[in-house]
């Protein structure tokens, strides 16, 4: 199936690695342009820009920002638009999940924890829709949320939980605001997948998790990924405000 993504330029956060690096991928063998945002190690990210140029023969460039900090975003559009274009596809991945009890957890992580996953999403999302509208241009974001949005978890992750669960609510609000405008806004809903983030816990109680998943098996990223390239194009024309289960039936029911 065509996606019809050539001559778009996307954004993946956090797309150095891991799911994002899988979606950066995915994007660029439907023909887009890529700028794949990091925050450190700037080594995998420019290796994962000359990969694209090779197998995929379209132009992808590193781009340096914390989504965090509302004027890294700014910034970042703003290397974007002038060394590629401006931006047609959002992808918002970056995410951290740091572990520790509720009971634990200390101000600074869960204020990190927030400002990242969430206000990250939000600092982008306001920034890729006022240029948008200012252009009078139509353009469609995909956000990263997850199953433990829906289900909590007992692992010690109550503030990754509460950031994914305030993505939804988001992504939900933002796509009622802006539908008139052309701009589609949707979310996907990730269960168990292996990443660098989770492969060690996954692994320790393997047995534990995938009793909990009717496919009985761990998600690969690509098939994740496929799902967020899928959103991105025109084909999903007729959906804004979903979310997409992309559990293994998770959250099945």
């Amino acid at each position: 199936m065509d996606l019809h993504l050539e001559n778009k330029t996307a954004l993946v956060t956090g797309g150095s690695h891991g799911l994002g690096a899988a979606i950066c991928r995915g994007l660029a063998a439907e023909g887009a342009r890529i700028a794949v945002n990091y925050r450190r190690n700037p080594q995998i990210a420019e290796a994962l820009v000359e990969e694209i140029i090779a197998d995929f023969a379209v132009q992808a460039i590193i781009a340096e920002g914390s989504v965090s900090e509302r004027d890294q975003v700014t910034a970042l559009f703003d290397k974007i638009e002038k060394r590629l274009a401006p931006v047609d596809l959002l992808i918002n991945n970056a995410g951290i999940s740091p572990t520790s009890y509720a009971k634990d957890t200390s101000p600074e992580d869960w204020d990190r924890t927030i400002q990242t996953n969430l206000s990250g999403t939000f600092y982008t999302c306001q920034e890729m829709v006022n240029r948008l509208m200012q252009t009078g241009r139509t353009g469609r974001i995909v956000n990263v949320s997850s199953a433990a949005a829906y289900l909590g978890s007992s692992s010690g992750r109550a503030h990754y939980d509460a950031s994914k669960g305030g993505v939804i609510s988001f992504t939900i609000s933002l796509a009622r605001e802006v539908a008139g405008a052309g701009i589609a806004v949707n979310a996907v809903a990730p269960g168990l997948m292996m990443t660098e983030m989770t492969a060690e816990r996954f692994e320790a109680n393997r047995d534990k998790y995938l009793g909990t998943v009717p496919l009985k098996r761990f998600g690969d990223i690509e098939e994740i990924a496929n799902v967020i390239v899928f959103l991105a194009s025109d084909r999903a024309g007729y959906m804004t405000g979903t979310v997409v289960n992309v559990s293994g039936g998770l959250l099945m029911g």
